[in-house]
């Protein structure tokens, strides 16, 4: 899919509200492509347009047709009496005669469906009987059931606890990477988009949208600049925390360990630092700290002893 000096908005008698403009993009297959930006930016309206769904103010839009792509939008479904699978057969009307009746290659095809997303337990459940977070993996279901080149999510994690949206970005890279499909997310999930998606596009105040490769996009500050992000560093992943106690502390140890006891002694507002006279020794494999010739075996216990 490619967009050609693209502008979107929505066009009135008076003046055209344009909310992105010049725009060239491409959706590739086999790539997990993370859409980001600031609430209200116009993110749902471009994955409408980009559906098919809305007319774009200007500019072209390559192979987008009402059959090569599957949106899958936030609403909840509220047909109570629905079973699961019965909704992801849904993603096969597109292709039905008048009398609505499923093929074997049909049924087939929905079956497919439901074993990619692993949901088989969930198929004969009512869809009011569903957790969001299952919901979700149904809407996903009934999405790949149309079979198409390009799927296309708008905030599939919102509302979902962390292990239901790590499981959904997972599975969704997952999808782009073996089925070969052009999938993208729009989404405020920042952490996990750095880590899964192979491109972010990134939304910028002058109504452009800046693609890259999430690392790129990172190193370059480019985040920082739409963001604005206060107190979280980007390039180490961590909140900023002020050394307020203005005593500094030197680790010795490597792996989980360190970084966790170094973690909880920035957010308590020791400075770590390999000069120090301070010294707190960890051992990995026993998960416990030496420090002024005692032993922890907590590090709650740990830091009521230092100065």
């Amino acid at each position: 899919m490619e967009a050609h000096n693209l502008s979107i908005g929505y066009r009135s008698k008076t003046k055209d509200n344009i909310l992105f403009e010049g725009l060239d993009l491409v959706l590739r297959a086999g790539e997990l492509v993370c859409f980001m930006g600031p609430n209200g930016v116009g993110k749902s309206t471009l994955m409408r347009t980009l559906a098919g769904l809305q007319v774009p103010l200007s500019g072209t839009l390559e192979k987008v047709n009402e059959k090569n792509v599957a949106l899958v939008l936030t609403e909840r479904i509220s047909a109570a009496n629905m079973t699961a699978k019965e909704l992801v057969a849904f993603g096969r009307y597109p292709y039905l005669d008048w009398r609505i009746n499923l093929s074997q290659q049909d049924e087939q095809i929905v079956h497919g469906a439901i074993e990619q997303v692993h949901i088989a337990d969930l198929s004969d459940k009512k869809i009011n009987e569903l957790s969001d977070g299952q919901m979700q993996m149904v809407m996903i279901a009934k999405a790949l059931a149309q079979q198409t080149p390009y799927l296309l999510l708008d905030e599939p994690t919102a509302h979902l606890d962390l292990n239901n949206r790590v499981e959904i970005m997972k599975l969704l890279r997952q999808l782009a990477h073996q089925t070969k499909k052009a999938i993208l997310i729009a989404t405020h999930e920042l952490d996990l988009a750095l880590q899964m998606a192979d491109v972010i596009w990134l939304a910028t105040a002058d109504k452009k949208i800046m693609a890259g490769m999430p690392e790129d996009l990172v190193l370059s500050g480019a985040f920082d600049a739409v963001f604005k992000l206060k107190g979280f560093d980007l390039k180490t992943g961590k909140v900023h925390h002020e050394a307020h106690r203005n005593i500094s502390i030197r680790l010795e140890g490597i792996g989980s360990t360190y970084l966790w006891t170094k973690n909880a002694l920035e957010r308590n507002g020791y400075a770590v630092d390999d000069t120090s006279t301070l010294l707190i020794k960890i051992d990995n494999q026993r998960s416990s700290w030496e420090y002024n010739k005692k032993l922890f075996d907590k590090l709650e216990t740990l830091i009521k002893q230092l100065p």
